[in-house]
């Protein structure tokens, strides 16, 4: 029986994924009626309805989840398996979806893909930049990047990248009208560039720390912006203060375009870690991609 419906039970799989028959036929490369028709066949031969069609979308029935979460492992097993043999003929090859934030992506993860891509040409690489803390498992991702602090502990994780700090900047013309703040608390009389957290909707409180005792302070400003692009832009064009990875104004403190302030209330944390589900084992793409990552000291 499996054998039999094997190709239609792949192509099943595919359409509860889309929850569309017109975006899972174009990815199978067939059409929608046939899809559907293949669909109704398998749904005839077992006996069971596994989708619920409506004119807007279509999800998988109780069964048709229990199927699903049969088969997937062991299909993604059998592709694993598909790519060690591929790899044995000196061929790497295969697919792999990540997830990264702004920062993390332009800073480590695309500089270190370059190369890693060059080399290995049949592997295919989608890197989806998304600030907010992306569950891989439910996105369908192999793997996310997280700053090492916010890695759930059931994931493996990976340091990809240096510790970090962060920095708070202004340019010098609007440093020529306020007073350059000494303490954190004192950021209550200067413009700040705030960020709105895309997970929990709320605006970011600024973080310091200072012999040991940490410190959350609310900024207020003219602008909120979510990406960071744009509040360097946003900073060096002298709209107020703002709160960014220090690797990123270390050309413009040097240059004098910024200057950097409360120094002593910005200790190091740890940085980006590639965090993946625990399996037995990997694709031989996804381990080289993790080598090609990995930071050395």
């Amino acid at each position: 029986m499996l054998k039999e419906n094997f190709n239609e039970l792949q192509s099943f799989l595919v359409v509860a994924r889309e929850r569309s028959f017109t975006k899972a036929a174009a990815k199978l490369g067939v059409s929608q009626s046939a899809l559907s028709h293949a669909m109704k066949a398998l749904e005839a031969r077992l006996n069971i309805r596994l989708l619920t069609r409506t004119t807007r979308s279509v999800a998988p029935t109780e069964a048709g989840e229990r199927i699903i979460a049969c088969l997937e492992p062991r299909i993604t097993d059998l592709e694993q398996e598909l790519e060690a043999l591929i790899q044995l003929n000196g061929t790497a090859s295969g697919n792999i979806r990540l997830s990264a934030g702004e920062h993390a992506a332009r800073s480590l993860v695309w500089p270190k893909l370059k190369p890693f891509l060059r080399e290995y040409p049949q592997i295919n690489v989608e890197l989806v930049v998304d600030n907010g803390f992306v569950d891989v498992v439910a996105g369908r991702y192999d793997a996310g990047v997280r700053l090492g602090e916010s890695v759930d502990k059931d994931m493996v994780a990976v340091k990809i990248g240096p510790d970090m700090r962060l920095a708070v900047v202004g340019a010098p013309e609007y440093f020529a009208a306020k007073r350059i703040p000494q303490t954190p608390h004192e950021l209550q009389h200067h413009r700040c560039i705030n960020m709105r957290l895309p997970t929990a909707g709320g605006l970011y409180h600024w973080e310091f720390e200072k012999d040991g005792k940490p410190l959350r302070v609310r900024v207020e400003g003219q602008l909120t912006l979510n990406l960071l692009s744009e509040r360097m832009d946003a900073v060096l064009s002298g709209f107020g203060l703002a709160c960014v990875p220090e690797d990123m104004v270390q050309e413009q403190v040097a240059s004098g375009e910024l200057v950097q302030v409360l120094q002593d209330w910005c200790p190091s944390f740890p940085g980006y870690y590639l965090y993946y589900p625990s399996r037995k084992q990997h694709p031989p793409a996804f381990a080289l991609m993790i080598d090609a990552l990995r930071y050395s000291e």
